[in-house]
């Protein structure tokens, strides 16, 4: 049971594992080894990093093949002899992987591409030639395995557009002002790191990668429906500009080396690591260790005692989606969560948001018009008003655990409650 639960995260480890190789190549081919090795500093030590690349997320996956596509795309660009030709169609397949597995990845390559073409002379070769034929065929092999999973014909891509951009769907679950990105959002992603990127940005006149980062941000900001992690994929060029800095200012202080009273005191370089270290890591083991743990934790605690055969069924009380569900049960049992689909009736008010305006209401109607299930989760702030009504229907608490120490969207929902029912089965 614990490798089926770790499997997932081992294996997206391991592709991160290469987002920070291939962002090392990026940068030592843009730049140098020197900048090279303080880029992947900053991918190492980045909290926001450290915390979603290693998640089994889309986006996770998506920023990896961002950044080893780069790799290969710049790597045909440049003049070097130590790079085959053929790095082109090889970055131009990985772009279309990512597009197919994330298709908001076009906006990236949108931009890569045309600021390209320009400079291309065979233009039409390069679109009928290459950029054609390897998208067809990736959509192609996406779609024959979409229709051997679903059963039948279902064009993925199409349906994610039509929801996410031409009917605004991803609005249904809460939305943001336009500069989101630009004043929370992306500056809480670099965190400490926003000031050493912008001088790396300024410094190096990179216009091309920070045109690309300004572009994805500005795309996405158009889009009512904001989150951390769909801006992920140009993170780790934001760091890579933050390298440049690093170095130098690594470099300033070398040239200063030779006057005494530098040699008393710690380098800028040096207080920069250590405030960037400092700030940073504790952040990382925080956000990845501590905060909202409880959702995880609870559905271990199902699993095992699920596999024990302690388990029947299970109803989860809590807004839609707030804990993992069959991926880390791994039983099958009947689980049913809050539905929260998005319908295009005008004042559909959706299961999850009755739940949580009228918690006792909501559940008495359940509890009389269904099965009871054997078990039943829910956040510290709904039990409390649910706690009488439980135990009159024969339910006890059985584990409680800890979530947060703070409130994120809703009210503080300090801990996980797992209640249990004392009817026997």
């Amino acid at each position: 049971m614990y490798k089926q639960r770790k499997a997932p995260r081992v294996l997206q480890s391991v592709f991160a594992s290469f987002a920070d190789l291939y962002l090392y190549k990026l940068s030592r081919l843009i730049y140098d080894a020197r900048v090279a090795r303080w880029t992947l500093f900053c991918q190492l030590v980045n909290w926001f990093m450290f915390y979603c690349i290693t998640r089994t997320l889309v986006n996770s996956l998506e920023t990896v093949l961002t950044v080893v596509g780069l790799f290969y795309w710049s790597s045909f660009a440049s003049s070097s002899k130590k790079h085959p030709s053929g790095s082109r169609k090889l970055a131009l397949f990985i772009a279309s992987l990512a597009c197919a597995i994330r298709p908001t990845s076009a906006i990236t390559w949108l931009y890569v591409g045309f600021v390209d073409l320009w400079q291309e002379r065979n233009r039409l070769k390069l679109i009928f030639l290459e950029v054609i034929p390897i998208g067809l065929s990736v959509l192609g092999l996406t779609s024959i395995l979409d229709w051997w999973m679903y059963r039948s014909m279902v064009f993925v891509p199409l349906n994610f557009l039509k929801f996410n951009f031409f009917s605004a769907g991803g609005d249904y679950y809460g939305t943001h002002p336009w500069h989101w990105y630009f004043s929370q959002g992306y500056s809480v992603m670099l965190f400490t790191f926003l000031p050493f990127s912008l001088i790396g940005i300024f410094r190096s006149k990179d216009w091309r990668f920070s045109g690309l980062i300004a572009w994805v941000l500005g795309v996405y900001s158009i889009l009512g429906h904001k989150e951390f992690r769909f801006v992920l994929p140009v993170l780790p060029l934001s760091l890579m500009f933050s390298g440049y800095s690093l170095a130098e200012l690594s470099d300033s202080d070398s040239k200063r080396k030779n006057t005494k009273a530098s040699s008393r005191r710690p380098s800028r370089a040096q207080v920069a690591i250590l405030f960037l270290v400092a700030t940073n890591v504790p952040m990382a083991l925080y956000m990845s260790l501590v905060h909202q743990r409880g959702s995880e934790d609870a559905i271990y605690y199902l699993s095992k005692q699920a596999s024990d055969g302690k388990v029947k069924s299970v109803l989860f009380l809590m807004p839609c989606h707030s804990t993992p569900y069959y991926s880390s049960l791994h039983s099958n049992l009947p689980m049913r969560i809050l539905d929260c689909s998005p319908s295009d009736n005008k004042g559909y008010v959706d299961e999850s948001d009755r739940f949580m305006s009228n918690p006792v209401g909501f559940v008495s109607t359940m509890l009389e018009n269904s099965s009871l299930p054997s078990h039943l989760v829910m956040f510290e702030s709904e039990e409390k008003h649910l706690r009488e009504l439980l135990v009159s229907h024969s339910y006890k608490e059985v584990k409680r655990f800890f979530h947060a120490h703070f409130k994120v969207d809703r009210d503080l929902q300090a801990s996980v409650v797992i209640y249990s029912s004392t009817i026997p089965t």
